[in-house]
């Protein structure tokens, strides 16, 4: 591979925006990506996947380049220049590369991923949770598995084609895809490729949806003609999911605290053709407390650390730390307490994370269920997803029943 100046260039840019200034990788390469319209699919996969991966290793790269954040612009440079050495990519003869040692950089790796905190690029702090929660031999696996990049999974929207004929559509177009057993509405991409260009998105017929997540609207067991609250419902990913399994018939209110979310859910709503979704923004407490006792069904998609899905969204690594870790499990609980009541008597409740932790799943089910408001339901099952057994994103969704 030959490396291109301009691409370099985007990379070292996005890098210093992500690291220094905090900034989202998923928003920052999305501006990258429109900085030149003279770019084809390639160069934009090297600017994505390149930026993408030294923000994955970025505790490893460093730690070779022997560089500490905040990290000046050379320092990038260096950490550049051990992601391409360990690459075997060429370096060409620019000033950034000049003096690089790279006998010493294999070197340096071949000793450093013999410890795990370097070997997966994780904060000190994070090994030591993983270890306390999973344990050394599972924790070791799982961590491993979400260091992957994720693959592009696809679910297809029934309320407008089949599996089938979606396949047959985008095989036309020479993307290829593939069933996934025990996956009922998903396709698996064979290659990587900008499939929100396609005539099939833009036309409704589906969303990219990880594969463990397409698991959680069908765990809510919802039938047409319901009422069903999605309480957490962000820009609606298992909402329209939770249309199409309803088959448009009933309702859905999707709940959340971000206006701006509602209005994403909204605008995918009409392009996937479902029509039974009303999105209500919670204000104040009213609009929980109109819906006690109201919903055959509720979702409560809990804010989390979001360690399942470190995969799609490597820099979360880097923007977790203990205190919010601390916050989160207290919201997850207050949301449970509060968000539970709106289950009438009989109805259903899910409580899903992508996280992998059972302090922030399990044990939180089961202060839950010893609570007073949890007194009122019935533990029915629980799914744990773990990335290293399934090879896609780690999450967690308990099944409970209000009781008559």
């Amino acid at each position: 591979m030959r490396l291109h100046r301009n691409l370099c260039f985007a990379v070292i840019d996005g890098l210093t925006l992500i690291f220094n200034e905090g900034k989202y990788a998923d928003k920052v390469v999305q501006q990258l990506l429109k900085r030149d319209k003279r770019w084809g699919s390639r160069d934009r996969g090297f600017i994505a996947e390149t930026t993408y991966d030294i923000v994955r290793w970025k505790r490893l790269y460093a730690e070779i380049a022997e560089v500490k954040e905040p990290f000046k612009r050379d320092d990038l440079w260096r950490i550049f220049a051990v992601w391409a050495t360990l690459k075997g990519i060429k370096l060409p003869d620019w000033k950034y590369f000049e003096n690089t040692p790279t006998r010493r950089i294999k070197g340096r790796f071949d000793e450093l991923i013999k410890t795990r905190k370097f070997k997966e690029s994780i904060p000190d702090w994070l090994d030591d949770l993983g270890v306390e929660e999973l344990g050394e031999d599972l924790w070791t696996k799982e961590i491993a598995s979400l260091n992957h990049q994720a693959e592009v999974i696809l679910r297809v929207n029934t309320l407008k084609t089949t599996k089938e004929k979606l396949q047959a559509e985008l095989f036309d177009l020479d993307i290829e895809t593939e069933f996934i057993k025990g996956y009922p509405n998903a396709l698996k991409l064979l290659e990587r490729t900008n499939v929100f260009t396609t005539e099939a998105f833009k036309n409704g017929l589906f969303e990219v949806q990880d594969a463990s997540s397409q698991l959680v609207a069908e765990f809510l067991d919802v039938k047409p003609g319901m009422r069903v609250v999605d309480a957490c419902a962000g820009a609606g990913g298992k909402t329209l999911h939770l249309a199409a399994l309803m088959e448009n018939k009933g309702q859905i209110i999707a709940l959340d605290i971000y206006d701006n979310k509602l209005k994403e859910l909204k605008r995918r709503a009409r392009r996937n053709g479902a029509h039974n979704i009303e999105p209500r923004h919670i204000e104040s407490t009213k609009v929980i407390k109109k819906l006690y006792n109201k919903a055959d069904r509720v979702l409560i998609d809990a804010p989390c650390s979001g360690l399942g899905v470190l995969k799609r969204n490597p820099d979360a690594k880097w923007k977790l730390d203990p205190e919010f870790l601390s916050r989160v499990k207290q919201t997850q609980q207050e949301i449970l307490q509060k968000y539970s009541r709106m289950v009438k008597d009989g109805g259903k409740l899910v409580y899903a994370t992508c996280s992998i932790l059972p302090s922030e799943n399990q044990e939180q089910v089961k202060s839950f269920l010893t609570s007073d408001s949890g007194k009122e339901f019935t533990f029915i099952e629980e799914k744990v997803i773990l990335s290293h057994k399934t090879g896609y994103d780690g999450f967690y969704m308990a099944l409970m029943q209000r009781k008559q």
